[in-house]
């Protein structure tokens, strides 16, 4: 049988996106739920697929079909594509499988020429509208068909406006319009060298071929790979009748949502304008005016909207987002999807719909994005400070931002990536400006309402955004802007307020967020669900506290090197480090015991009741020495200024040490347990910190600490052998000084993949095993990760060598699959052997997700991150459950 590659919107549901994507579904949904939808047909994702397999040419058969179909629509709407006197018009939209706003292209008002603008004109009685759908299809497929530079319509328009004396373009009059026209045609022929094609089904199969290649377009590719959306679904394509919402004052187009996408309220939310099409909305070109407005101006029309929102809501159990079209009193919705919503939107709604009976607790727990928690997180405006608003504009998506200005979305992509806070000012952003957006801190736009496209983006994404500051002035080619009799340039720090929309000159102080009931109630029914730990990464009691309140359940990792790096300890390592014997270095390391046990007190204490995984000392010691480069520079310096023998000589000495330290590769030399099997009087001084300072504590609150020392870097079994005997003997003579028994732990990082594939033996000597995924990715890839980064990794992301970056989520067939070798060996030899992850893998969602898969015990993360991480674990379970569901 030939394939189907074209369905009329009756023939569709909601449960066909793969095929019909997103837009299409949801057209169809509409339609047979008697939701009024202009007629129309989809061409399949399967058809876009193959087109680009094939080289960019129709499959067989989509010609045909395309045209059968069209008929149809000719017969059921009695207009005829093309005729003179009757013109069926359409448009051809784009729809991928998950909502991809403004990255892939639209033609409108299809089917116009010299002669069915005629026929237009007289059929709707309105001359100028006809002139004016022409003129905007003509602008419309020049750029999206033929790729010409958009501008130049613009200053086309521009040219007319101030020819004709008025400020608005829907001030001209049919010649201005007619006239218009031909500057259009003359554009597209000098630009493409060919003429404007006027013949309608060549129009409809250049538009469709348009929207599929739109498919790969750079900022829609840069939009998948941000958002992780496969490259190989893609796009389908809808044609359907147009209707219009420019026919006079008892017409109009808007955008609606259910609720509130900032905030959540149960709300009326939306633009609309009156005598507009639908790219006036969403491209900030007019003024929008509220919907709520609309009660008053279009009351019956209002009434059938609300209706309609009501209906889909409850159909669809989801805030929607919803595009129509009123043409003269009559209602139409062209588009129905899931909104795309801040965090504190989102976790808002999904506890209101469990609280309204529409969802169930795990539903609401399934619905909320892992990552988009982190705009919970955001940093806001410190209101104790005092400060000056620049200017106001709406608050379009929550949290502050400081940064340096920029004016273009090159410059905010390049600074952002060197590391710069940057604030992306724009007129209004455009598709195209997708990188900088991403790079950015925040966005200002002068332009454009609460459904901009700047606002939908920057709130999907969780980039704060003021949008439509029109006291702002934007000089693009000063690189400037002012307000008043202020000016503001490139480089200069600015500071935006999402949440209120205010505008501030100059860096002001952020303070981190309160965390409200409804983030609670989410990540509390998360718990009821999830199966796996999340622990913290910690070296300070400050954070051990922070990650406390966020849920963590004790740490997956302290590093105690960082607690050497402290000025006060700094000069008594490098004592140790430059002792000549065993006593020099005995003394420096009696010094530390102290300062270390204090360490591992306040981080008992904060984590009372929890498990504390403690690292033992894992960098190279040449770490805590300066730079040799630097130190022969002060020998030389010390040298010519006629410096003491004395001084010169402890210089001299101390750049022979850093000498004989330096290795060609640290990161695989001297470091981790090879420091501790050469110099183990370094390892045993931690040991006996840790254990004095699980004694401190037990007497202190009562309770003992739960202690879990940590070998790292061991890739033999012998080495866990020689270090576990090392932290056993130690251990026990500090507890049988003090009387006391307290349970403790030991066991190893697997962070190698010899570890990884000798687990069973290696096993023999721990009671449990973390997986250091950052070091393990390093060694399994043959990656330095501070090489890779930046350079070629960047390269084989752009080039689609790999999909995502392995350091920020797990490389599951490579690294994924010797953490599950390793876990499979560990637990047939040891079935009740802990394990863990402590890499920053432990706070990705879809790394969570594979840590609950191969069937860790927990993951250990950033304190920031432990709520993603409490819920994406939680979301495994869930997940696990449909696999299983689906099986069965």
């Amino acid at each position: 049988m030939s394939i189907k590659y074209v369905y009329d919107f009756s023939e569709g549901s909601r449960d066909m996106k793969n095929l019909l994507g997103g837009k299409g579904a949801n057209l169809a949904e509409m339609t047979n739920l008697g939701i009024p939808v202009p007629d129309g047909f989809t061409i399949t994702t399967e058809a876009c697929i193959s087109y680009g397999k094939l080289g960019n040419q129709f499959p067989e058969g989509l010609d045909q079909e395309i045209e059968g179909h069209l008929v149809r629509l000719e017969e059921i709407t009695g207009k005829k594509l093309g005729d003179p006197d009757n013109p069926l018009l359409v448009s051809v939209r784009s729809g991928a499988k998950f909502s991809m706003p403004g990255m892939m292209d639209t033609v409108l008002n299809l089917g116009l020429n010299d002669d069915s603008v005629q026929g237009l004109a007289k059929m709707t009685g309105d001359e100028r509208f006809a002139w004016d759908a022409y003129r905007r299809f003509i602008q419309m497929f020049g750029k999206v068909v033929m790729e010409v530079e958009g501008q130049l319509f613009e200053d086309a328009i521009t040219a007319r406006r101030n020819e004709a004396g008025v400020k608005f373009d829907n001030e001209l009059n049919p010649e201005n319009l007619r006239a218009l026209v031909e500057d259009f045609k003359q554009i597209l022929e000098k630009e493409t060298g060919r003429s404007f094609p006027s013949a309608p089904r060549e129009q409809l199969e250049l538009s469709i071929q348009a929207v599929f290649r739109s498919w790969g377009n750079p900022r829609a590719v840069t939009y998948r790979r941000h958002y992780n959306i496969s490259d190989d679904l893609g796009t389908a394509v809808n044609v359907q009748l147009m209707v219009f919402g420019n026919m006079g004052d008892d017409s109009g187009t808007g955008v609606a949502f259910t609720r509130n996408p900032s905030t959540g309220d149960k709300e009326i939310f939306g633009d609309y304008l009156t005598n507009a099409q639908g790219e006036d909305v969403v491209a900030g070109i007019r003024k929008t005016k509220k919907l709520a407005d609309m009660k008053d101006e279009m009351p019956e029309v209002f009434g059938q909207l609300t209706g309609v929102m009501q209906k889909l809501e409850q159909h669809y159990r989801e805030m929607e987002d919803i595009e129509f079209t009123i043409e003269q009193d009559k209602l139409y919705m062209l588009q129905t999807r899931d909104g795309k919503r801040t965090a504190a939107a989102a976790v808002k709604i999904a506890v209101d719909l469990v609280e309204e009976g529409l969802i169930t607790r795990e539903e609401a727990v399934a619905k909320i994005d892992p990552g988009q928690l982190d705009q919970l997180l955001h940093p806001m405006i410190d209101l104790t400070q005092t400060y000056d608003v620049l200017t106001q504009g709406l608050n379009a998506s929550p949290g502050a931002a400081v940064g340096k200005v920029v004016f273009d979305a090159d410059t905010a992509a390049e600074r952002g990536k060197a590391g710069e806070a940057v604030i992306l000012v724009r007129w209004e952003t455009s598709p195209d400006d997708i990188h900088g957006l991403i790079s950015a801190q925040g966005v200002l736009t002068s332009h454009g309402g609460m459904t901009s496209h700047a606002a939908v983006v920057a709130r999907g994404m969780g980039t704060p955004a003021v949008c439509g500051a029109d006291q702002i002035n934007i000089s693009e080619k000063e690189k400037q802007f002012t307000v008043g009799e202020t000016t503001v340039k490139e480089g200069d720090i600015l500071t935006i307020d999402g949440t209120t929309g205010k505008i501030i000159l100059g860096a002001v102080e952020l303070v981190p967020p309160q965390i409200n009931e409804n983030f609670q109630a989410i990540v509390g029914w998360a718990d009821e669900i999830r199966t796996m730990g999340v622990r913290t990464n910690a070296d300070t009691p400050e954070d051990a506290v922070k990650a406390r309140e966020f849920g963590a359940q004790g740490i997956g990792l302290c590093r105690t090197e960082h607690m050497f790096m402290a000025e006060d300890r700094l000069p008594i390592v490098r004592q140790m480090i430059l002792a000549e014997d065993k006593g020099a270095r005995a003394t420096a390391l009696d010094q530390l015991l102290p300062m270390q046990q204090s360490d591992f007190e306040g981080i008992f204490e904060a984590m009372h009741g929890l498990p504390v995984t403690i690292r033992l000392l894992d960098p190279p010691l040449h770490e805590f020495l300066p730079d040799y480069t630097d130190l022969m520079v002060e020998l030389e310096r010390a040298k010519l200024t006629g410096a003491g023998e004395a001084e010169i000589a402890e210089k001299e000495k101390l750049a022979s040490r850093v000498r004989s330290l330096k290795e060609m590769n640290p990161m695989l030399g001297t470091r981790g347990c090879r420091l501790g099997i050469q110099w183990p009087e370094i390892y045993e001084m931690q040991v006996r910190a840790i254990m004095q300072a699980a004694v401190a504590v037990q007497k202190k609150m009562g309770d003992a600490p739960l202690v879990e020392i940590m070998i790292p870097l061991v890739g033999y079994a012998e080495e866990l052998r020689v270090m576990r005997e090392l932290t056993v003997k130690a251990s026990d003579e500090v507890l049988a000084n003090a009387g006391i028994s307290i349970d403790y732990l030991v066991g190893t990082m697997i962070e190698l993949p010899r570890a990884a594939l000798t687990a069973d033996h290696i096993s023999d000597y721990a009671d449990f095993f973390s997986f250091g995924t950052n070091d393990l990715t390093q060694t399994a890839l043959g990656f330095s990760r501070d090489d890779a980064e930046g350079k070629f990794l960047t390269y084989y992301l752009e080039e689609g060598i790999i999909k995502h970056n392995p350091f920020e989520t797990i490389d599951v067939n490579g690294v994924g699959k010797l953490v599950e070798i390793a876990v499979n060996l560990s637990r047939e030899k040891k079935p009740n052997i802990k394990l863990g992850v402590c890499g920053e893998h432990g706070g990705e969602p879809d790394s969570v997700k594979f840590c609950h898969r191969v069937g860790l015990n927990y993951v250990s993360c950033s304190p920031y991150r432990v709520p993603l991480a409490r819920l994406a674990a939680a979301q495994a379970v869930l997940e696990a459950k449909k696999m299983i569901y689906t099986t069965a």
